[in-house]
Formats: structure tokens, sequence, C-alpha cells
């Protein structure tokens, strides 16, 4: 492999290991677990964490890094990578801010204050493009946001090795009765487009799911789903799935609990002049009721 894709891979990896989710057979997964899914009542909050660990929704890595939410301690920000955009999605379609936002040691948390009945889509998003050349005897990189790209980054760069990069990681909650406006697709990335609401799950029921790319169905994609609590068990206890040709797949829940699940793609089109690969992640979180 040359020297320049081998620098470009090592660097991508370290700068992105808090904001893109990693495969079932890496030690360090990104997820966000919130304290609650499903609520009821006429002033209810949620608490949100948001962490990078090598057992599912247990601190002990490092917090997830989210833009415009608390200060990192001093020993987070050698870790590269631009954090990640947190999105909260109400009920009505409209947009609504964290509060009480903090990133400690080992995790960020901040509430959602959920003023309208129905569901809302909380997602931290990090899109850019990673990128590394020659200077001269040096190899330089550079990561940043697509603007940034075609002014930073020279056209003309030697050995430019660039990479599109997407990821998304979502969770779900529920105020009431679950609703469908804050679930519509962006149609930018690895989605998911839920057919069995998310906030409606039960375990060994069937649920069915639709992953889309660019809001396209994205298929023949492998979809890992992990139970929580792996810290507990002597397996991992996950599941492969695959999607079909319409981006479909379906989970049968084996028990309640908190579920974690990842799907990615590498390679696919881009329409960035000088980026010939891409990197497309989705994670999200679920909880599943008893029977």
């Amino acid at each position: 492999m040359h020297k320049t894709t081998r620098s470009l891979l090592k660097w991508t990896a370290l700068a992105l290991c808090v904001a893109i989710p990693l495969t079932a057979a890496q030690a360090h997964r990104s997820w966000m677990l919130p304290s609650a899914t499903i609520v009821s009542g006429d002033d209810v909050w949620v608490t949100v964490d948001a962490a990078v660990s090598n057992d599912l929704f247990y601190f002990e890595h490092f917090p997830m890094r989210l833009a415009n939410i608390g200060t990192p301690p001093e020993a987070q920000g050698r870790r590269g990578g631009r954090p990640a955009d947190l999105t909260i999605t109400a009920p009505d379609g409209s947009k609504t801010e964290a509060q009480n936002g903090n990133i400690g040691r080992y995790r960020s948390t901040f509430d959602v204050h959920l003023k309208q009945k129905g569901t809302y889509k909380i997602a931290a998003t990090n899109d850019g493009i990673a990128a590394s050349w020659k200077g001269g005897a040096e190899t330089k990189r550079w990561r940043g946001t697509l603007a940034a790209f075609a002014t930073e980054v020279p056209a003309n760069a030697q050995g430019l090795q660039a990479t599109q990069i997407d990821s998304r990681l979502e969770v779900f909650v529920t105020s009431g009765k679950p609703t469908k406006d804050a679930l519509k697709l962006t149609n930018s990335g690895l989605e998911l487009d839920p057919i069995t609401h998310p906030n409606d799950l039960v375990a060994e029921t069937p649920a069915s799911f639709r992953l889309m790319l660019d809001g396209k169905p994205a298929a023949n994609l492998k979809v890992t789903v992990i139970p929580g609590g792996n810290r507990y068990r002597d397996k991992l206890g996950d599941m492969t799935l695959t999607t079909d040709a319409d981006g479909k797949f379906t989970v049968t829940w084996p028990n309640p609990g908190m579920y974690w699940m990842e799907a990615s793609v590498r390679g696919g089109s881009t329409t960035i002049p000088n980026v010939k690969q891409r990197r497309a992640n989705y994670v999200a979180t679920f909880e599943v009721l008893a029977p």
C-alpha cells in the first residue's frame, strides 16, 4: 500500500473514533442513551447520555464530543475531529435546543424538555471530508467541512487522497402517543426510515425498518444489532441482518431491554470534485419492552 494511503487511513481512523461508530467486531462503540424513551405527563424531561465505550451503555472510555454542549476536559481535546452537531426535532417537525449540556470525563449529558406531545428525534451528526496529500517531503493532513475543502485543500495537490464522511447517531423519545412527523428523512447520508415505530418495539415481535442512503434504498447492507449489558455476558449476543433490494430488514428482539444498532457503507458515489471515496455510518439506540 502506498505510504500516503496508509497515513490517511491511520489518521482518519484516529480522527473519527468519536464521531464515527465502529463495527461490532471492534471494541469502541459510540452511542446515545435516553433516561426514558416513553414518558407521560404535562411537563416532562429526559436526560441523554452520549459516550464512546467498550461495553454498551457503560461509561469507561471517553465522552462523545457534541458541539455547543459544555466544555470538554483538556484530556479530551487531544482526540481531534470536529464535534458532532446535535439536532433535536420536535413532534411538529420544528427544532428545539438541548438544556443543561455538559461534557465530563467519560460521558456527555444534556436534557430535553418535552413540551409537545408525540415523538422527538435526537440526532448527533458529523459530516465532512478527510484528506491528505504530499507537500514537499511531508504528508499534509486535513479534515473539515465540505465548504472548507474547496478553499483550504489544493485541487491539484500531489497524491491527493480524500474521503467524504457522514455519520449519524439517533435516539427516539415519545411523550404520550407515538407520532411520525419528526421521523422524516433529510435525504443526506445513511438514515433510518422506520416502518415499525421506534417507540413501539416489543420483545419476540418482529419490527421492520428501511435504510436509505441519500434518499435512496440502501440494498444488501449489513446491519448489526447488539443488546445492551454485554459487560455482564460471556458472549456479545450480536445479530447480523441484511437489507433487501428496497433497503428493508426485520429484527425480532429476543428479550426486553436496550439495543444498539449499527450499519455502514464503504464506497459509493460522491458529488464532490476530487473526492473519490465515501464512508457513511448510522447508529441508533432502541428500547424494547416486555410482551
